[in-house]
């Protein structure tokens, strides 16, 4: 990233396996074309009139784990939350914190299964009911003997 991003703050990590925290600001949304988890933050600014291009960037990444809006218009705000498939949507707050348990935690596309982990009725997503009716007579069985008949 720091070729492509203006560096706003590059912290230091201590010893050890850890990254410090990283502010880089992108020219565009499209230098991201993968997940990136740590103490790094993105931003990308740009006015009302490319929201639309942002939104398709967005798409077009496939991932789909967090997004945070921070607006006073609340039609773009619905618009954002309609148009994109994201797992947890924060709006006008930080974007971390998720309780498990109490605030389901999942992605989409890229970003993870679907599921939202610590949610009330996680295990019930993961089950699939499905019903198989099988012709036994079709296929060339004896249907007297099923039936008990014979």
């Amino acid at each position: 990233m720091t070729s492509e991003a203006k560096v706003h703050y590059a912290g230091r990590a201590p010893e050890g396996n850890y990254v410090a925290p990283h502010l880089f600001e992108l020219k565009s949304g499209e230098h991201l074309n993968e997940e990136v988890f740590g103490p790094i933050l993105h931003v990308v600014r740009f006015g009302a009139d490319r929201l639309e291009k942002v939104l398709e960037t967005i798409e077009r990444s496939g991932f789909g784990l967090t997004l945070g809006i921070h607006s006073r218009i609340d039609d773009m705000i619905e618009a954002v939350i309609d148009r994109l498939q994201v797992g947890n949507i924060y709006v006008n707050r930080n974007m971390i914190g998720a309780v498990v348990g109490v605030q389901p935690f999942g992605g989409y596309g890229l970003s993870g299964t679907g599921p939202k982990a610590g949610g009330p009725h996680y295990l019930t997503r993961f089950a699939t009911e499905q019903t198989v009716t099988i012709n036994t007579a079709a296929a060339g069985g004896n249907a007297a003997l099923l039936s008990g008949e014979e």
